[in-house]
């Protein structure tokens, strides 16, 4: 930090650390394979200029291991490079099982966080140090980038589909948050802040949010939103409709009318209650009415923590 600009953010993720060396190596391979070529050139400038008396007789014209070397090197250096980015892009996609879920949705020009127990927040995220988070990312309007200096990760937030991410951020302290995609005319004020807390102090504020009125856990919320809306009329087991059952989907496999078959997961569920008729189950006909401009993004995404929830219950039976 120098004058109050930022010229490093600090790493608080180990995963920021292995960026952080990976650049930083990668920069050094450039620097040691680029410097000699200019100081060459300069020498080679100097010494064997036109007005320079040396012998330039039987000068030598190549030399093979000369050309391997600087052929070969660099090539499995880079290949090196490339592997280890690779790994580390890959890894953000590959969350623990434990991993917290939070669901977040942006909307021009602000950020809201729903956790598990059903504790909710604008432009402020709280996180327990030293554990895993898994961020399940919807846009309410546009695309929109969830970006977190700190920690060295970013991932767009499309209108319609799911993304997620996950971070383990292991060391308390705040830290800003950013939309890294030009989404209008207040995009350069649509901030917020990661707040990483002690696994402790992180308890305690949940149980601070959870008794100010929230209605529940997210979970809890989506099963009066299925009562609510009639959906237990026609999935409920007992319901003389005949509609696909959705008591432990999630995570299944499930057969469509077209004779595909998918895994039943976030991005399925949403689809199947905001577009309905755009994979039906095979065996059934496609008449359940659409709810695209009847629910909000938190709202289906209380439906599917129901959903999902539904398959936890069907597994300890």
């Amino acid at each position: 930090m120098s004058g109050g600009v930022l010229f490093w953010p600090p790493a608080a993720s180990h995963h920021a650390e292995q960026v952080d060396l990976l650049i930083g190596s990668f920069g050094a391979m450039i620097w040691l394979l680029t410097l000699p070529v200019f100081v060459l050139m300069a020498w080679f400038t100097i010494r064997y200029r036109r007005s320079k008396d040396v012998n330039r007789d039987h000068a030598p014209t190549r030399n093979l291991w000369v050309e391997l070397g600087w052929s070969i090197i660099p090539f499995i250096l880079t290949l090196g490079f490339y592997v280890w980015a690779t790994m580390l892009f890959l890894d953000i996609y590959r969350p623990p099982a434990d991993a917290v879920p939070i669901h977040v949705v942006a909307k021009q020009w602000m950020w809201k966080f729903q956790h598990p127990d059903g504790a909710r927040e604008i432009n402020a995220l709280h996180v327990p140090a030293g554990r895993p988070v898994k961020l399940i990312m919807t846009s309410e309007d546009v695309i929109h980038s969830f970006y977190v200096p700190a920690l060295r990760v970013k991932q767009d937030l499309v209108p319609g589909r799911y993304t997620s991410l996950w971070f383990d951020a292991e060391k308390p302290g705040r830290y800003p948050l950013r939309c890294a995609e030009f989404c209008g005319t207040d995009h350069s004020v649509m901030g917020g802040m990661l707040i990483v807390m002690p696994p402790q102090d992180y308890a305690a504020w949940l149980a601070r949010n959870r008794d100010g009125g929230t209605d529940g856990t997210l979970a809890q919320a989506g099963a009066r939103l299925f009562r609510d809306l009639g959906c237990s009329g026609c999935h409920g087991a007992a319901s003389a409709v005949k509609a696909p059952p959705l008591g432990g989907i999630f995570g299944r496999p499930v057969a469509l009318s077209s004779g595909d078959t998918l895994i039943a997961d976030d991005q399925y569920l949403s689809d199947s209650i905001l577009l309905p008729n755009k994979q039906v189950v095979a065996g059934y006909d496609p008449i359940m009415p659409t709810y695209g401009n009847v629910l909000r993004p938190e709202q289906v995404n209380a439906l599917v923590a129901y959903l999902k929830s539904t398959r936890a219950s069907k597994d300890s039976q």
